[in-house]
């Protein structure tokens, strides 16, 4: 079973839908003993950071957060999913992330022709050896929408990166936490592919 995380976040029932058509059993919930017992756990959403904060905080779910990763459980976040991770974002100021991992998130740069939120489909360069990208080609195509990035504190994390007015760290893993700034259950067989990546891993190692 997936336990996604239900968190009053926005794009969840996509999640649910892609994984549903990859033949998963996708719950939502913000249950901690259905969490805990997930052999997977992903933490979609879009929206504001410190609002996000706010909601898990309310919920009671940080505590459960570091107790699913501290398990070795496979751990995904998605898009604002992606940003809590971490330690802090520039839209928030203040507001502490839930500093599984190190770095921040910043507001992407204004550049000419260029608009923001980067909404639409840029390709990615994979590095790093990412477990997500198992047969994914290089370059290939998958769809973001956000006005904030990731500037991730360790290189060897950086699974995946694309170009958008800056070098945006698209996709990070360390151990059994995964992440994505894009949508994989928007980004049509690349993301599907993607996602039954992540349904297939053993656990926090393998």
């Amino acid at each position: 079973m997936i336990g996604i995380i239900d968190y009053d976040a926005g794009n969840i029932k996509s999640v649910e839908k892609a994984l549903a058509y990859l033949g998963e059993t996708p719950v939502i919930t913000r249950d901690p003993g259905t969490l805990l017992k997930a052999d997977k756990v992903i933490l979609p959403g879009v929206g504001s950071f410190g609002d996000a904060m706010e909601n898990l905080k309310k919920y009671e779910l940080i505590p459960v957060i570091h107790e699913i990763a501290e398990r070795g459980t496979p751990f995904l976040g998605i898009c604002l999913g992606l940003q809590l991770l971490f330690e802090r974002s520039q839209e928030s100021p203040g507001v502490s992330g839930l500093g599984l991992l190190k770095g921040e998130i910043l507001r992407i740069p204004d550049s000419p022709g260029l608009k923001i939120p980067h909404m639409g489909w840029n390709s990615l360069h994979l590095q790093n050896g990412g477990r997500l990208f198992r047969e994914i080609p290089e370059d290939s195509y998958v769809y973001f929408v956000h006005s904030y990035y990731l500037k991730a504190e360790e290189p060897q994390i950086v699974k995946a990166v694309t170009e958008y007015s800056t070098c945006i760290h698209a996709a990070v893993e360390k151990d059994n936490i995964f992440a994505c700034q894009f949508h994989p259950e928007k980004s049509s067989a690349t993301g599907l592919r993607i996602l039954r990546n992540f349904a297939e891993l053993k656990g926090g190692r393998d």
